[in-house]
């Protein structure tokens, strides 16, 4: 991964500040794989991206994560610090590169269950921005499901005889829908990090699902406005220039920031 200074990442978050989740994921995403343009962050299985930011994330913040959870038992506020180093890492092909990379496309998959066979690939980052666009205009959740299954199917056969993606998602069985989930999280772990955490008050345990792109804005919305505070104090005691601040490292910037609190 290429190093991010902290210029371009006070551009991503100034871009950020105006977009929902979805925008933001993708500036992060930039951000993560400065190299890569607009299509090829797109068209990366959704697990791929997370596996990026979660990468970002140990890059910038380290490997400690503070996570807060409700207890879905008993309302109990949880807090625990989490090792971040095995989060996002995703499958990997015999010679040890993983599975979905920018270097290769997403593979084929398959699931033959009952009278059904059903061929597809893992959404892509494209494919959750297309269905997250067409919620956003009030789209049902059964239209949205149907949406993914027809951009994600190859092929649907049931009894010999194919079925019309856009039909696939009204009359699979759920026995066949499960299949199917269980094998695209096989394939594309990274895609979904889920934690199980157990309430230290009642003991029940609760399932929490831990949204990187949510997680790290947080973080790097804080930092920046952190950052812009340093600025502002170095900039009136020093007269410079906020490149020039930037171009400070962060152990420099603060012993500076203490002989201007000494004065």
């Amino acid at each position: 991964m290429t190093p991010t200074g902290p210029a371009e990442l006070l551009a991503t978050w100034e871009a950020g500040l105006a977009q929902h989740d979805a925008g933001r994921s993708l500036l992060l995403h930039r951000a993560a794989r400065p190299a890569a343009g607009a299509e090829e962050l797109l068209s990366m299985p959704v697990g791929a991206r997370e596996a990026d930011l979660f990468a970002l994330r140990r890059a910038l913040f380290g490997e400690r994560m503070q996570v807060r959870a409700e207890c879905a038992s008993c309302g109990e506020a949880m807090e625990f610090d989490l090792d971040a180093t095995r989060l996002g890492d995703r499958a990997e092909t015999p010679d040890g590169t993983p599975e979905g990379t920018p270097e290769g496309t997403p593979e084929t998959l398959r699931v033959a269950e009952g009278e059904w066979v059903v061929e597809f690939r893992l959404p892509t980052v494209a494919d959750l921005a297309a269905v997250g666009a067409a919620a956003d205009t009030a789209l049902d959740p059964d239209e949205a499901r149907r949406l993914l299954f027809a951009r994600c199917t190859v092929s649907a056969v049931r009894g010999g005889q194919a079925v019309p993606a856009e039909r696939l998602a009204s009359l699979l069985p759920e026995r066949v829908r499960q299949r199917l989930a269980e094998t695209a999280a096989e394939a594309d772990p990274a895609a979904d990090v889920t934690l199980n955490v157990g309430c230290p008050e009642c003991g029940e345990a609760t399932v929490a699902e831990l949204d990187i792109t949510s997680y790290l804005w947080t973080e790097l919305d804080t930092w920046a406005r952190d950052l812009m505070l340093d600025v502002h104090l170095l900039a009136t005691a020093y007269g410079w220039s906020e490149p020039e601040i930037l171009a400070l490292s962060p152990l420099r910037r603060r012993y500076y920031l203490e002989l201007c609190a000494d004065a």
